[in-house]
């Protein structure tokens, strides 16, 4: 066991839940750490069910091309634990990270307190101590009682789609959700809101008006959709015709212009040329990924393999719409390699590909007990009508998945999932 995960261990079993809603055990930890995050850059915070990763690594993206340094929070990661903090534009080296999460531990001294909250106040320790022109600041689950929500005045807020995701901790409509996300708002900062469901638009709407601030909403305010390639973006201050964005699928324009919308709402220093050169430049691992190296090799030559961390019905419609664009260039049989939390319903996944996919391969996820067991998975998309079976390992899904000619192979379901095939085919998120 490396030193890291050591630690990591050791924090884990502070408190006995992995999730605890509250900001009651964070704020007294960070104030006997002198208050970092009252010394944080100017903070553009982000909630949501879906988008927040690519939101944010756009609007890196975009501020990365016009010479600013950039602070990023992300969660979960993929493969190592440095990958959810990113300071001034580089990943925390493992030296620091060791050092600054043994010194939090020490303040903390055994006192009760999540995971997510203790590695959150380390993170926040980081951004105080090194410069940048930004944070970059991702919500972990929720907002109101999130452990990120303690930024009293961010320089600007993203409210990204709300939908039906962790219904045990934020309730079980969208609007009951939205209210948690809404929670992210805050008197004084502007704010930029994307596409909701009616429900949920007003239940944020409700919130805004409270606070006494007015949103700008995407499909109202601003527009951005691909036109014969390209991006072309529009809002009360002119039209942008942009290079398409380098993340891949239909909805990755709506998060590009999410992220815009955001960049010339905000007033951040970004002009057209930093938007261009940033779209070309993105990148978010597991999203609509090709996978290149080991494990596409153990495919036969026509076949093509895909990555994502998709794992709720949003996600899925927004990769079958994907998939779909795939088809009108070069169709191909889908082929797909599940794996899932025992959180989520493979049977609701998978309806959006029920007249695209020809063959389900399920996994177990490794090294995580609260995932749905392979059989599981098989059984229930068994019963929408879609062929499906367990497998033991990726590399035996994988050689299945050979045997049909000219394949798309698509891997998704779980981020975890996703994390341990990048690790498996020696890919890691650098």
């Amino acid at each position: 066991m490396s030193r890291t995960d050591a630690i990591l261990k050791r924090l884990s079993g502070l408190h006995p839940k992995l999730i605890d809603l509250s900001l009651d055990r964070l704020l007294p930890l960070l104030a006997a750490l002198g208050n970092p995050h009252e010394r944080l850059p100017p903070v553009i915070h982000v909630a949501g069910t879906n988008a927040k990763g690519s939101t944010i690594a756009y609007l890196r993206a975009f501020l990365e091309a016009a010479g600013k340094s950039v602070h990023v929070y992300n969660s979960p990661h993929l493969v190592r634990f440095n990958e959810r903090i990113r300071l001034a534009g580089k990943l925390v080296s493992t030296r620091r990270l060791n050092d600054v999460l043994e010194r939090v531990e020490q303040v903390n001294a055994g006192a009760n307190i999540t995971f997510f909250e203790v590695t959150t106040a380390a993170a926040f320790v980081l951004y105080a101590e090194t410069p940048a022109d930004y944070l970059l600041l991702e919500t972990g689950m929720g907002g109101t009682y999130d452990t990120t929500n303690i930024v009293d005045h961010p320089l600007g807020v993203i409210i990204t789609p709300v939908d039906l995701d962790h219904q045990a901790f934020l309730g079980r409509t969208i609007a009951e959700i939205a209210v948690s996300k809404a929670g992210i708002l805050k008197r004084g900062s502007k704010a930029v809101i994307g596409i909701q469901h009616e429900d949920g638009r007003a239940t944020i709407d409700r919130a805004a008006r409270r606070l006494g601030i007015t949103p700008i909403y995407q499909g109202e305010d601003f527009h951005g959709s691909a036109q014969d390639g390209r991006l072309i973006f529009q809002d009360e201050d002119g039209l942008l015709d942009l290079p398409p964005p380098a993340l891949l699928g239909a909805h990755q324009f709506e998060n590009a212009a999410l992220a815009i919308a955001a960049t010339r709402h905000f007033g951040l220093p970004v002009d057209a040329e930093a938007l261009a050169l940033g779209l070309r430049r993105v990148v978010w691992p597991a999203r609509m990924m090709p996978l290149q190296g080991k494990l596409r090799d153990l495919l036969g030559p026509g076949a093509e393999l895909w990555l994502d961390g998709g794992h709720n019905v949003h996600g899925a419609t927004a990769i079958a719409h994907a998939i779909e664009d795939m088809n009108r260039t070069r169709p191909a049989p889908l082929v797909l390699i599940m794996g899932m939390m025992n959180t989520r319903s493979p049977a609701e996944f998978i309806a959006p590909f029920k007249d695209q996919v020809t063959q389900v391969f399920t996994l177990t996820v490794p090294g995580e007990p609260n995932a749905h067991s392979a059989e599981h998975i098989a059984t229930d998309v068994g019963s929408t009508g879609i062929p499906a079976r367990p497998m033991r390992s990726i590399v035996s899904a994988l050689k299945a998945a050979a045997a049909i000619p000219n394949a798309r192979v698509l891997i998704c379901g779980s981020l975890y999932l996703a994390g341990d095939v990048l690790a498996k085919n020696g890919t890691p998120p650098d």
